[in-house]
């Protein structure tokens, strides 16, 4: 009888812990590990003189990449709410991150740029996201990145389909 139970409670956990990884285990591991990342990105500017959200930092990059944007591109671009991003603009400027600058043709209209605080903040942020993609992948081979990179882009295409077809 003793034989039995034990034979029975490895057949259970056997079920208990599959090899096989489920889909939403897979979905659960890629949101851990950008939580992660997201943490530890952001912790060297937690303490430091400009603390900045991930959004803030996504609207930083965006108008890094795009000088004189208008706050209707950055809507365009992100497809986000137009009044949360113009709340974050606000705090932004108001904390001496971003400047707007009028339009020359259309005096209406306010550009948007990076000031000097801006631009130092979102090199660190980049300084800081290179850094914790290397430390991410340390130890794999480039085959090993690749395999990973290919992998995860099939789940982002996948994601996508699954979206058009709903």
């Amino acid at each position: 009888m003793v034989d039995n139970v034990s034979i029975m409670r490895r057949e259970v956990d056997d079920v208990n812990q599959s090899r096989g990884a489920a889909a939403d285990d897979v979905l659960e591991s890629i949101h851990a590990v950008m939580h992660l990342y997201r943490s530890l990105q952001f912790r060297v500017l937690r303490d430091s003189e400009h603390e900045v959200t991930h959004m803030e930092s996504k609207v930083l990059g965006f108008f890094a990449r795009h000088p004189g944007a208008t706050q209707s591109e950055l809507v365009a671009h992100s497809g986000r709410d137009k009044g949360q991003l113009a709340k974050l603009i606000g705090g932004l400027r108001e904390r001496g991150l971003l400047e707007a600058r009028p339009d020359a043709q259309d005096r209406r209209s306010l550009r948007l740029h990076l000031t000097e605080a801006g631009q130092a903040t979102q090199q660190t942020l980049r300084r800081q996201a290179r850094r914790l993609a290397a430390e991410a992948v340390k130890g794999f081979s480039e085959g090993e990145r690749a395999q990973l990179s290919d992998l995860l882009e099939r789940v982002r295409a996948n994601l996508e389909a699954a979206g058009e077809r709903q």
